[in-house]
């Protein structure tokens, strides 16, 4: 029996022995032998993004490859930050197992803006790379921090948010609350400050003010309390109108010049939309009228056509009209728009996506 016991007691240690050597071979291959540098870019190069040629490169990254003792597959993820910020809220750029990238304009610029570059001004981002090995990502080792020189662009025209007293009534939201659902105007291009888009008021009297974003109030702005349509930022009175009805707003939150002579003004137009020319009952004579839906944000109607042409206007007047697309939208005062075969259709006209308006003919 001692002998028994004896046996067993040598082998247990043996085995256990054995798991023991095993835990270490497997360690040795995750424990990192060294330090890896970034060999391009150095700090201080630099680059301006052009919005024109997304796929050109913008980033030519190499880098040093990280050592951990024995032979086994590296993971690398390349990591940015706004300069100075100290990766507190680092940004994966891309990951790889070699030891080279090339990032494109556009994923550059859109990484770029995440890590919180301002579009068209040029500003460092820090680059570290981050090593590891196996699936759960263990040993992690880091390179140097070389800060490369960006200038960001954006494709999206700054907004201003609308809100007042008549969102419950006009399907928008709750009065007076910031929320993703608030009407808004843009601007003609980024870095620009007139404002426009089209705002359903749907009561008889009705406040409302302009926000820079919609989820506060902060930098609001109203009436210079004149009410002749001046703009004050972070004034008290609102801005105020009677008639309920689809409007046409315009703002200019820019300063007075030469270049921006409407600077500090805002106007509040009711429209009635209609379709107009030879396509449509009544020629080029006069509008045929579209009702507003308030459900869908659109202006919609039954309409017998002839082959020929069109354009949508406002108010039975020339004034304000919409015709050939500026890219994939209509543009004021475009070109005529036609229609190949005649029959009923079902126009819709959709001017809820500010500077972005569209239509469609659908035969019924």
């Amino acid at each position: 029996m001692k002998n028994i016991i004896l046996k067993s007691f040598v082998a247990l240690a043996i085995i256990t022995g054995l798991n023991s050597c095993s835990n270490e071979k497997d360690l040795s291959y995750s424990t990192p032998s060294g330090s890896f540098m970034i060999l391009s870019p150095t700090s201080g190069e630099s680059v301006t993004l052009n919005p024109s040629n997304p796929t050109n490169p913008a980033l030519a990254l190499a880098w040093e490859k990280m050592s951990y003792g024995t032979p086994t597959q590296v993971n690398y993820t390349v990591e940015i930050d706004k300069a100075g910020d100290n990766f507190d809220t680092p940004v994966e750029l891309t990951t790889t197992s070699n030891n080279y990238i090339t990032i494109s304009t556009a994923d550059l610029n859109g990484k770029g803006l995440l890590a919180g570059l301002t579009p068209f001004t040029q500003g460092g981002l820090d680059i570290r790379i981050k090593s590891t090995v196996g699936t759960t990502g263990s040993e992690v080792a880091y390179s140097n921090m070389v800060t490369y020189l960006v200038t960001p662009y954006t494709t999206e025209a700054p907004r201003l948010y609308v809100i007042g007293n008549f969102l419950n009534n006009s399907g928008y939201g709750a009065d007076w609350t910031t929320a993703n659902t608030l009407p808004y105007l843009a601007s003609s291009a980024y870095g620009k400050t007139d404002f426009e888009g089209y705002v359903n008021f749907n009561q008889a009297s009705f406040e409302y003010k302009f926000l820079p974003t919609n989820t506060s109030f902060d930098g609001d702005w109203g009436d210079d309390s004149s009410f002749s349509g001046a703009l004050l930022q972070t004034g008290d009175v609102n801005c105020q109108g009677t008639g309920a009805g689809y409007y046409y707003l315009k703002a200019n939150t820019g300063v007075v010049t030469a270049a921006n002579p409407d600077g500090l003004k805002y106007t509040a137009t009711k429209v009635n939309w209609g379709i107009i020319g030879a396509a449509t009952p009544s020629g080029w004579g006069s509008s045929t009228p579209l009702t507003y839906n308030p459900t869908t944000k659109k202006w919609t109607g039954t309409v017998i056509m002839t082959a020929g042409e069109f354009k949508f206007r406002a108010n039975d007047q020339w004034t304000t009209n919409l015709g050939g697309s500026t890219g994939n939208y209509m543009a004021y005062d475009g070109s005529n728009l036609s229609i190949p075969a005649g029959g009923t259709y079902n126009v819709v006209l959709d001017l809820s996506n500010p500077r972005k308006y569209t239509y469609t003919l659908t035969a019924q």
